[in-house]
């Protein structure tokens, strides 16, 4: 019984060492390449590395041309990692949404319903939502009528259709605001650096009738006129509508709208990571103080 063991042991070893030595006759290191292999992956590489710098070279010209201006990158309170948005901010920016945004832009993503417990009380919403009317039906005798909003209800679009939209913008179609944040390059910057960015158009550049010149705006016209001034509107908490503040505060709702668990997953990653840190310290001490012992013990047997 003896000697099997050992003839089987050594051919088990014999194996092992053969195939240790294929692996390593099959490992070629760049050293051992031929002068023309050597060639073609160092051009290769210059190649790839070439167009890496020219792919960000081109899309940094898209971001910022001659004419058009990259946004700033502003302090918002929201922007930390685990900072939530301002409350009051976004509450005065959805009123400057419904007073100013809203004669031509749609939120159809969005309900009255959100606005519960986000930065309005449930009485809030419901009277926000009995200011419009909605169309509902058909009734009884087949016919459409019109009702007070209701909680379930969207945000009323400001055009029946989208051609209607178009004859009413000079053939633009406003584009809607639910997640326009995410879907700018740049988010909050870029819309608040819109909002305040208008201007009069350097000289040598002929801006057409009917369009205004925004150098944030992709080839520096818009089709949307300046809609935010000084004191446009008044908060009802006291705050200077200043034309920097109704920016401010309308870029923070629409992030919010954009993200209405923006606060919630925050929360969820504080608790998240508090839970994986007592774990992780758990982890360790039995690591450390119970498993070690018995995989550094040493069992031995007599004969």
């Amino acid at each position: 019984m003896a000697a099997i063991v050992g003839r089987s042991s050594r051919q088990a070893l014999l194996r092992a060492r053969s195939s240790i030595s294929c692996q390593n006759a099959g490992f070629v290191t760049f050293k051992n390449q031929s002068t023309g292999r050597k060639i073609a992956l160092a051009a290769a590489g210059i190649v790839t590395t070439g167009g890496i710098g020219l792919a960000v070279a081109l899309n940094q010209s898209v971001l910022a041309g001659e004419l058009e201006l990259h946004p700033p990158k502003y302090p918002w309170n929201h922007s930390g990692y685990l900072d939530a948005l301002d409350v009051t901010s976004v509450r005065r920016g959805y009123f400057v949404y419904k007073q100013v945004c809203a004669a031509c832009h749609s939120m159809n993503y969005m309900y009255y319903r959100n606005l519960v417990d986000a930065f309005m009380t449930e009485d809030e919403a419901k009277a926000e939502a009995a200011e419009v009317q909605v169309v509902d039906g058909p009734d009884e005798e087949g016919k459409m009528f019109e009702r007070p909003g209701k909680l379930a209800d969207k945000f009323p679009n400001p055009y029946a259709n989208p051609e209607a939209a178009r004859a009413a913008n000079n053939g633009a179609l406003p584009p809607d605001l639910t997640f326009i944040v995410p879907a700018r390059h740049g988010g909050e910057d870029y819309i608040f650096s819109l909002l305040t960015g208008y201007c009069d158009p350097p000289a040598g550049i002929t801006v057409k009738e009917d369009v205004h010149y925004n150098p944030y705006f992709p080839g520096g016209t818009i089709g949307m006129a300046q809609a935010l001034y000084n004191e446009i509107i008044e908060y009802d908490d006291g705050t200077p509508a200043t034309q920097s503040q109704l920016a401010k505060d309308v870029s923070t709702f629409l992030r919010w709208t954009s993200e209405i668990e923006h606060d919630t997953r925050k929360k969820t990653a504080i608790k998240t990571l508090s839970i994986l840190t007592l774990l992780m310290v758990i982890t360790y001490y039995f690591k450390r103080h119970r498993w070690t012992v018995l995989k550094s013990r040493k069992l031995t047997s007599q004969k």
